[in-house]
């Protein structure tokens, strides 16, 4: 049996990092590990390739190479899904698909053969008899929450690990907080599952053994979902990385209330974990309530923020707009405080409303929603009718991204930054660092026009006379600045203009939830 993986493209979004790969030499941010881990459950006998077309071109000879072509996206790469199924069946090849857009999307998918619904280690080794046998089904729905023992390392030796910046790992499954517009628990579940820790050391040992240096995202939808399990894990982990030369940096995502637990931002850093996502949403506390956001009620998040950054871990946050308790006055409330927070990595979205989702059944009650969205949720459309005048939502949206992503303010924000963040862990600059270097200098502080070329120069000055050791990641700063203004501030021409209406650009968009899940494919 020869079996194609095909991982569809992913458009320019906040969290593609298209602007800013090319500095390091780099083709895409994140591998496919959904496919991988599908691929490694997969007979030894098949014969296996992988094409992810954010690196590779699809070809029409690599398709019809293959007996069967799995594929698994999400709800942001529908466009590519459409084109592979096309193209797919235009040369009569069996189509088998899984991941979150194929669980949770209400679309016709007639042109599966085979479709995947919820996590696959249970019910895709059912598939595997079927099939021997010769009576697959079109349908695999997954019953229970499976066991992620059953979850096999990875099948990385079907990528080039030289064309992405970070590898993926996975310790746990699932959150414990039901916010209204998540659907984390709807794919995860409400309890966190994880992984033994020996398990997830010997996938860590697998990138080592492969020759991988550098950073490793670990997926999980809240690291510390089970704060036990995870400080277990974390100590085992320490010791592996001295032992081995500490040649990973780590980042993931987390829930506010990391903030209480000193020990485990402690644990963290010792084990090499530098950066982690927060869904911050917004600092108004009405809105919070109206989402369920009940874990950000419990103490000041400006406080909180600064608390993990002077532990040594640097936030990416995610804010929300649009909620229904939204007032006038939220866009400059929110720029405040990704200013006075410091958070480089500010994600700045308008709400939508996924199926599934408490969200969407209420909206859906009121008769609000509309038909699609977009899967770029930073392109400013909604799903459904906000209670604020959507014209006045759509400026506002606008100037939050020109307020944080200008070139002055984005600078006193890095300043911010470097101020309140004691590092343990400083990344070391190798070769592609070396390069990333010299292309900022020529192409950020000579080449270009934005008006960021003055402040470039400001920021390098200030790590070389304040701690030359945070050189690296001021680079790094400079460079992902460059991407998120391009990304973000967009020429109004390729901005959709409506709130509230279709967009068909980059169809049905996953949550917001999983903003990071533009990484996360099918699992």
């Amino acid at each position: 049996m020869k079996t194609l993986y095909i991982y569809p493209a992913i458009p320019d979004t906040f969290w593609s990092f298209r602007h800013a790969l090319s500095f390091m030499g780099e083709k895409a941010a994140f591998p496919p590990l959904g496919l991988l881990t599908i691929a490694a459950m997969s007979p030894k006998t098949w014969e296996k390739r992988l094409v992810d077309m954010n690196t590779t071109a699809l070809t029409d000879d690599d398709i019809r190479w293959a007996d069967m072509v799995f594929t698994t996206a999400m709800h942001v790469q529908r466009e590519s899904v459409t084109e592979v199924t096309a193209r797919c069946r235009r040369l009569n090849k069996t189509i088998v698909a899984g991941g979150p857009y194929f669980t949770t999307a209400e679309e016709d998918f007639s042109a599966i053969d085979h479709r995947f619904q919820g996590e696959a280690e249970e019910t895709f080794p059912t598939f595997l008899a079927d099939l021997e046998r010769g009576t697959p089904r079109r349908l695999y729905a997954a019953a229970s929450r499976p066991d992620l023992s059953l979850s096999p390392i990875p099948a990385w030796e079907l990528i080039n690990m030289q064309d992405y910046d970070s590898m993926l790992v996975q310790f746990s499954r699932g959150c414990p907080f039901d916010c209204e517009f998540c659907n984390i628990t709807q794919l995860g579940g409400s309890r966190p599952r994880t992984k033994p820790p020996a398990q997830f050391i010997a996938e860590i040992d697998a990138l080592y053994r492969r020759g991988w240096y550098g950073s490793v995202f670990v997926v999980d939808d809240n690291f510390i979902g089970n704060k036990a399990k995870v400080k277990e894990l974390l100590k085992a982990l320490e010791l592996w990385m001295d032992t081995h030369g500490r040649p990973f940096h780590f980042f993931t995502e987390a829930s506010i209330n990391l903030a209480e637990d000193r020990e485990l931002i402690e644990l963290m850093t010792r084990a090499g974990f530098n950066k982690v996502f927060i869904g911050i949403e917004t600092p108004n506390e009405a809105s919070l309530k109206e989402a369920g956001k009940t874990n950000n009620l419990r103490g000041n998040l400006l406080q909180a923020v600064q608390t993990i950054h002077a532990g040594g871990l640097e936030v990416m946050g995610g804010f929300i707009l649009g909620f229904d308790h939204d007032t006038p006055d939220i866009f400059e409330r929110q720029i405040a405080f990704i200013q006075q927070s410091g958070i480089i990595m500010a994600m700045v979205g308008l709400l939508d409303a996924l199926p599934g989702t408490r969200l969407y059944q209420r909206l859906q009650k009121e008769g609000r929603l509309r038909e699609q969205t977009s899967g770029d949720n930073t392109d400013g459309t909604m799903n459904f009718i906000p209670r604020m005048e959507p014209q006045t939502l759509q400026e506002g949206y606008q100037r939050v991204l020109e307020g944080i992503y200008a070139p002055k303010a984005y600078y006193e924000r890095c300043i911010t930054f470097l101020a309140a963040y004691r590092p343990r862990n400083i990344s070391k600059i190798n070769r592609s660092g070396i390069m990333a270097l010299f292309r900022s200098m020529w192409r950020i502080g000579i080449l270009n026009e934005s008006g960021f070329r003055a402040y470039y120069w400001r920021l390098l000055l200030h790590s070389l006379l304040k701690d030359p050791r945070t050189l690296g990641e001021v680079v790094r700063l400079a460079i992902v600045g460059l991407h998120f203004r391009t990304a973000l501030l967009k020429p109004a021409s390729r901005k959709v203009s409506k709130i509230g209406q279709v967009h068909s650009r980059h169809g049905f968009r996953g949550r917001y939830a999983t903003q990071i899940s533009l990484i996360k494919d099918a699992r």
